[in-house]
């Protein structure tokens, strides 16, 4: 098995769908299907199961699952490290964030990426899921979590504060909340558990529990346009509260605090066009308010 042929298998065990699949490998549904029955024709073995919800691995799946890893780490460091030597100023740069990060800091970069080296495009994936650099799911990723893995290089890029805010209207209609009250009688809305455990019981060290959880979102640019819709009181990122003056901010001593960092594959830190990139993601830190510094 080549691994051309794996990559198709590792695509469709990881989804367990032709689409999913399809859309990871950037080819159509039935070009997945193809190759998965030419490669078990080739091994004179059936790997799938095929149910009406999903393609399951079979034993025999299962058993060429692991050796499929291993080709596919193969391949990922020679094409890291081929890149790593790459010095040209051109290419496509791939960086994962959160939406709003990507608007205060990834987009502005951007632009002052683009006036100093034309010829490097970036694609910016923005998702609350942390991108697995090793796979090159993305180039470069800026994240509030730091990640303690040896083959990535971290730098911190700033400190980030979150306060609570709410919107005009939501105060003129349903007063200010008491500090030590636990939200009583007020509405909240919230990041959804899974993706921010540790904001779901307080919001700034003030407690939750006697708030109406009325509102749940994954985007922290939802969870802004909720606040300012007057669905409730929220904890924001400052940055991004105070670029709203319809938002007010609440208890004024309760916040949290949270670095920000930014990581790459030791493979790929020295290329010439993520060196660039990364220039420009720092200089825009370094230029940002004083509550993301």
């Amino acid at each position: 098995m080549n691994w051309d042929n794996a990559r198709f298998f590792l695509a469709l065990a990881r989804t367990g769908t032709l689409r999913g699949a399809a859309a990871q490998l950037n080819v159509d549904q039935a070009t997945v299907g193809r190759r998965i029955a030419a490669l078990e024709d080739e091994l004179s073995a059936r790997l799938f199961l095929r149910t009406p919800a999903l393609y399951v691995l079979t034993t025999a799946g299962e058993a060429l699952l692991e050796p499929a890893e291993t080709m596919e780490r193969a391949s990922l460091t020679i094409e890291r490290r081929v890149m790593g030597l790459d010095e040209q100023l051109a290419g496509t740069v791939r960086i994962a964030t959160t939406d709003s990060l990507g608007k205060r800091f990834v987009i502005p970069a951007i632009a002052r990426l683009r006036r100093r080296h034309a010829g490097i495009d970036v694609v910016c994936v923005t998702s609350t899921e942390i991108a697995n650099l090793t796979r090159r799911e993305a180039d470069l990723a800026i994240r509030t979590l730091r990640p303690e893995s040896p083959d990535l290089i971290v730098r911190r890029l700033g400190h980030l504060e979150t306060g609570i805010y709410a919107s005009r209207h939501y105060l003129a209609e349903r007063g200010e909340p008491v500090a030590g009250s636990a939200f009583d009688g007020h509405d909240l809305v919230m990041y959804q558990q899974p993706v921010m455990p540790t904001m779901w019981d307080a919001l700034c060290g003030e407690p939750t529990s006697r708030g109406r959880v009325m509102f749940q979102t994954s985007s922290t640019m939802m969870l802004v346009e909720a606040a300012l819709a007057g669905l409730g009181i929220a904890e924001l990122p400052c940055f991004r509260a105070e670029a709203e003056p319809e938002l007010v901010r609440l208890m004024a001593r309760r916040c949290n605090h949270f670095d920000v960092w930014l990581v790459a594959h030791a493979d790929l830190y020295k290329t010439a066009r993520v060196q660039a990139v990364i220039e420009a993601v720092v200089e825009e830190f370094a230029t940002a308010a004083p509550s993301t510094r």
